[in-house]
């Protein structure tokens, strides 16, 4: 079964959307667009009827990233105020013992009952973890059994043995200066059980959000 990721253009790289449920993480530099592609997915799920949760790590109110949010003709308010789309800032919960940390989550989880799930960014859980591979295991273990489709998103290069195996689909969002200008790129190193493109593709961010345009090589 496979579930859509609300991009243009992302789809047909990898035989219609991802393998659902699964956990997806997707990677890039600061300003690469990971909270604008997570939020993009979450919203494009509401509009197909089904519930999303965000989860950010980040103490950043709901308020903050809304304003930044608002410009995009994706982001919809009232999906939050429907509680159709839940925001949940875990900020002052990440430096308990991983197993309440768990508890927690899946407690916030089993409360709102999300199809779609995006955890931004995951890497700072890394500081304070003692465990942090069994941690994260621990983690991605819950979130397979609840069934729902996750994103998580990091700075990390996911070079460590735990986050490339631990993943069903690995996507990594690039920024390279070309002359005077930055151009943006997307591709996809790792989806599990799909035909996936492995060229880079040029990606854009517009008032329309994030779309994938045609790989010229």
């Amino acid at each position: 079964m496979r579930i859509k990721s609300g991009i243009p253009g992302l789809d047909p790289l990898m035989e219609g959307g991802f393998v659902d449920p699964s956990i997806v993480l997707v990677n890039g530099p600061p300003g690469a667009g990971k909270s604008i592609f997570s939020l993009q997915y979450l919203m494009y799920g509401v509009s197909q009827g089904e519930r999303g949760l965000y989860i950010t790590t980040l103490s950043e109110k709901f308020e903050w990233m809304a304003r930044f949010m608002s410009d995009f003709e994706f982001f919809k308010r009232e999906y939050f105020e429907d509680n159709m789309l839940i925001y949940e800032d875990i900020s002052d919960k990440i430096k308990t013992e991983s197993s309440t940390l768990i508890r927690s989550l899946m407690d916030t989880i089993t409360e709102t009952m999300p199809k779609r799930i995006v955890i931004d960014p995951v890497n700072p859980l890394r500081e304070y973890m003692p465990n942090y591979r069994e941690f994260l295991f621990d983690l991605v273990d819950m979130l397979k059994k609840w069934g729902a489709t996750v994103i998580m998103t990091s700075e990390q290069d996911f070079k460590t043995e735990e986050e490339r195996y631990m993943a069903d689909g690995i996507i990594e969002l690039m920024m390279k200066t070309e002359g005077d200008v930055i151009r943006r790129y997307i591709r996809i190193i790792k989806m599990r059980g799909t035909n996936h493109s492995l060229s880079v593709h040029p990606m854009s961010i517009t008032e329309s959000g994030i779309s994938v345009l045609k790989a010229n090589f």
